[in-house]
């Protein structure tokens, strides 16, 4: 039985929907002791979950897992300003529970989805008790900060970088979930440090118990956060100009996030046929709309930092055996153009998107089930989850 014990240190947990539940509960059945130090949950909308206090601290449990609770300021979503706040607070609550609890602890594992400061707490305990540090990177900073719409300037560019080289000289492992991400990492290090690509796998059940009724002959799905970067005004402004050319193709919007209403006015506005929002829904009845869809979406912004990105639901996509569209540049793009997946278009070229669709859409079903077989390769060589988890483990517990 393991015998050391791990502090994850993460913004996001458990019942926000992300990866890392997954690992931790792993973790946790194979018998390694893991407590985890994370805010309340409050993504994608910006407030605390309905059954949590927003207290400064508070301890929980996820199943028999204990979980360190602190405080997060609401409304981060639609301000800047509240988001970097935020960003600040956790590390400082945050902080200074690490000190309080962070001597029982063997080593510190950092699961970094958004901010980078997300890992000071851990860069502290490792100053003060000397506790071995391992990053796993969703996210790149300082990349990332610019693409959300900051302007940059030296004493940011400047502030940045120190932030940015200093957690990654401090941390003694460092993994990311996308092999892009490399090249920018090594600009920060001051050693041959050597850095893990260690991707994101499916997150939920495959199967499919009870398929939805999805309204179209064609299903085009896109599924998740709902967001500004999402770039759904412009996938909803190319399905329009291709449905009119293929009346029985629907576009089908599954989730939640601030631009929702925006689009909803959008497809109001402008009289756009065929296009099904559904809502958030349980991560539970997912399989049920992956398995109804012929086509699955996935989009992102025209930033350089999503060039680098594979955003975490293209391996969920992948797991359904369903061919893809993505509507956005880099290694994405790359992934469907060398495995046959799907197609693919220039994120900011309406027509282009919905050229696209057609593409899609004209295909017989023939070739649709071998791009989908495509996709399970992929999945089966890259993206393989018990891989992926050993490797974390030898890098988490070393």
């Amino acid at each position: 039985m393991p015998d050391k014990k791990l502090l994850i240190i993460g913004e996001a947990f458990f019942p926000e929907d992300f990866i890392i539940n997954d690992l931790v509960k792993e973790w946790s059945g194979n018998g390694y002791r893991v407590e985890v130090l994370t805010r309340n949950p409050s993504y994608p909308y910006g407030k605390v979950y309905k059954g949590y206090k927003n207290k400064l601290y508070q301890k929980t449990y996820f199943e028999d897992i204990l979980v360190h609770r602190v405080l997060v300021i609401p409304g981060y979503q639609k301000s800047k300003v509240i988001k970097v706040l935020n960003y600040f607070s956790f590390v400082f609550f945050a902080s200074l529970v690490a000190i309080f609890i962070g001597r029982k602890f063997d080593k510190v594992f950092i699961y970094q989805t958004g901010p980078l400061t997300v890992a000071l707490p851990g860069v502290l305990l490792k100053i003060i008790f000397k506790k071995p540090l391992t990053i796993w990177t969703q996210d790149l900073w300082p990349d990332t900060v610019y693409a959300y719409g900051f302007k940059p300037n030296p004493i940011l560019d400047y502030s940045l970088n120190t932030l940015v080289s200093f957690v990654y000289n401090s941390s003694d492992r460092i993994a990311v979930s996308c092999k892009g991400f490399k090249p920018r990492l090594f600009q920060f290090l001051n050693s041959t440090k050597e850095v893990f690509w260690i991707p994101n796998w499916p997150m939920i059940d495959k199967e499919a118990k009870n398929p939805k009724s999805l309204p179209g002959e064609i299903n085009f799905t896109f599924a998740g956060n709902i967001g500004r970067v999402q770039n759904l005004d412009k996938v909803i402004l190319g399905f329009n100009e291709a449905v009119k050319d293929f009346p029985g193709m629907w576009l089908n919007l599954v989730g939640d996030g601030s631009a929702l209403e925006d689009l909803k006015k959008l497809v109001m506005s402008q009289n756009i046929p065929n296009v099904n929002f559904t809502g958030r829904r349980p991560l539970e009845e997912m399989p049920e709309y992956f398995g109804a869809s012929d086509v699955l979406i996935i989009s992102l912004v025209d930033a350089p930092i999503y060039e680098k990105m594979i955003p975490s639901k293209f391996q969920t996509y992948l797991q359904y055996s369903k061919p893809i569209f993505a509507v956005m540049k880099g290694e994405v793009p790359n992934l469907i153009r060398e495995h046959g997946i799907g197609e693919f278009a220039d994120s900011n070229d309406i027509l282009e998107i919905a050229n696209g669709f057609k593409r899609m859409a004209e295909k017989p079903k023939d070739d649709l089930v071998k791009m989908g077989e495509s996709a399970k390769f992929l999945l089966e060589n890259y993206f393989n989850r018990k891989k992926n988890i050993q490797k974390l483990t030898e890098l988490a517990f070393f």
